[in-house]
């Protein structure tokens, strides 16, 4: 069955809710929305519904997998940007990042109010919205498309979004134990005093962003305080990564943080359960893009940077144990939320409201049209470093005959990538895995693995995900893949003209122009 998503569909979905023609605000869904900075793709319901000897199978995630279990786990999700500001300017606005003008770059960011985000459009139409941790930041104003500082719900204050620092602060097992306990009631706490705010009948839109799994996490937490060992992680890391104890333990460390986030979200879950809110709010549980501190993957358009977990529990209309397969962009949220509460969704929206996948019964591929996802990244950090402007690229990732292929065009590849040994590299994170790497440049042993993290790439590139999953075997010079190429280049093309993209504009890109900082008079 073919779905598509008009202005006037809202209504449909307002009227399920009503007893008569016009919904009632009581009668909406709750709307809650747990997203995790830097989280990637990492659950053991992906384990248990992919198998495969990954990191997945090392880690427990009861409440992400309940979420899932009871409601629908997507399989290909992605961002539309792999990094912080830019992805959530997407999927606040429900538009491609590149048509948020400065909201599209992360040094410098700046967002235009006139842009409508669906936070503030609920809040129009009398929905209670409130947010704790991360909403859009770094950028100016703060956390805008959310509405600032007045929608913030933090009385208990932030703590957990350091979690394992500050846990490990103390040495004593009582004390680590008593710093655990605290930092969960932070996050029960804050939820509680966004409750209590919420005027009498209003259907609420919480959106919970810990960024515990940003950088950085403290050393040695993983196996500490989750008991992930790292040399369990031996044979298990992403292809392209050299299998060795300083990174194997790094990413101990932060599977621990997705545990802990994952125990967080479950004191969310059993509040909502508690005061019978649970089966009437639509949950959705993801995160913003992949791993940091580690090649190839945060701010990198590989699939260790934009494919990103999602699970979604809505029992009013989301059958129970599906796992569905669609190409899903997280833009496409917007105009989901919107049309859950009942509100025409702006014609500015390139996003694709979600709510006929909800309700469609099954497994699978839902909407045959759902078959691609277009990504891109403009520059992170180190363009705002002597010498760089960033790295313009975009990608489109489709099913073609029951197969994955991934097409990455890079608009400059005189430049490198991710910044230059001089600067530091400063687009991979500080830590430990990125200290082994430079610790180890000019080793002759590890230069295949030097060379993939840091070296500059063609034009185009082309893989072939089912046999190359970590998109380490470029074919875009194979003639045996060239037909295939070509029709993603095309496509790739027509939604990139479609939706305005700037970088199809011939000359100085705008997003070379925008400065680096964000002047105070701004």
């Amino acid at each position: 069955m073919k779905y598509s998503v008009t202005l006037g569909s809202a209504l449909t979905i307002a009227s399920a809710f009503s007893s008569g023609g016009e919904a009632r605000a009581q009668e909406r869904p709750n709307i809650l929305f747990a997203f995790g900075d830097d989280w990637g793709r990492y659950a053991s319901i992906y384990h248990e519904v992919e198998g495969g000897n990954t990191v997945n199978a090392l880690i427990q995630t009861p409440n992400i997998d309940r979420v899932a279990k009871e409601g629908i786990l997507f399989t290909n999700a992605h961002v539309t940007a792999p990094q912080c500001t830019p992805c959530r300017s997407s999927l606040l606005s429900g538009q491609y990042f590149w048509r948020t003008e400065r909201g599209a770059i992360l040094q410098g960011a700046v967002w235009n109010e006139e842009i409508p985000s669906y936070p503030l459009i609920l809040k129009e139409h009398g929905y209670h919205i409130g947010r704790t941790y991360k909403v859009w930041f770094p950028g100016a104003p703060p956390n805008a498309p959310y509405g600032g500082a007045g929608n913030t719900f933090e009385p208990y204050g932030n703590d957990f979004n350091r979690f394992s620092q500050t846990v490990l602060r103390h040495s004593s097992q009582s004390q680590i134990d008593a710093e655990i306990e605290r930092l969960f009631s932070e996050v029960e706490g804050n939820f509680q005093g966004f409750l209590d705010a919420r005027p009498e009948g209003q259907p609420f839109c919480y959106w919970w962003g810990p960024w515990n799994t940003h950088r950085e996490w403290a050393r040695g937490s993983g196996k500490k305080l989750w008991n992930i060992d790292p040399d369990d992680l031996i044979g298990r890391l992403p292809e392209g990564y050299p299998d060795v104890h300083e990174i194997r333990e790094d990413f101990a460390d932060y599977l621990g943080e997705v545990v802990a986030f994952d125990h967080a979200l479950g004191l969310i879950l059993n509040k909502l359960e508690e005061i019978g809110e649970l089966d009437n709010t639509l949950i959705v549980v993801s995160g913003d893009h992949g791993i940091p501190g580690f090649p190839r993957a945060k701010s990198n358009l590989y699939g260790l940077g934009t494919h990103v977990a999602m699970a979604v529990r809505y029992p009013a209309m989301i059958e129970e144990g599906r796992i569905v397969d669609d190409m899903v962009n997280l833009m496409d949220l917007a105009p989901t939320f919107l049309e859950m509460g009942g509100v025409d969704i702006p014609e500015v929206m390139t996003g694709k409201s979600l709510v006929p996948v909800f309700a469609a019964p099954g497994s699978g591929m839902i909407d045959p049209d759902r078959n691609y996802v277009v990504t891109g990244f403009e520059r992170h950090v180190a363009a705002a470093r002597p010498g760089n402007r960033g790295y313009p690229s975009r990608a489109i990732t489709k099913i073609v005959d029951g197969k994955q292929y991934k097409y990455i065009r890079n608009f400059r590849p005189e430049r490198w990538p991710i910044g230059t040994r001089d600067n530091n590299f400063p687009d991979i994170d500080g830590g430990p895995t990125k200290a082994w790497y430079l610790s180890n440049f000019c080793n002759p042993e590890f230069s295949y693995y030097i060379d993939l993290a840091f070296g500059k790439r063609p034009y185009e590139e082309f893989y072939a995900l089912e046999e190359d999953p970590y998109e380490v075997n470029n074919l875009a010079g194979d003639p045996g893949h060239a037909d295939l190429k070509k029709r993603l280049s095309d496509k790739l093309d027509e939604v990139l003209l479609e939706t305005d993209d700037p970088r199809m504009v011939e000359g100085i890109s705008v997003f070379d122009r925008y400065p680096y900082t964000i002047h105070h008079t701004q």
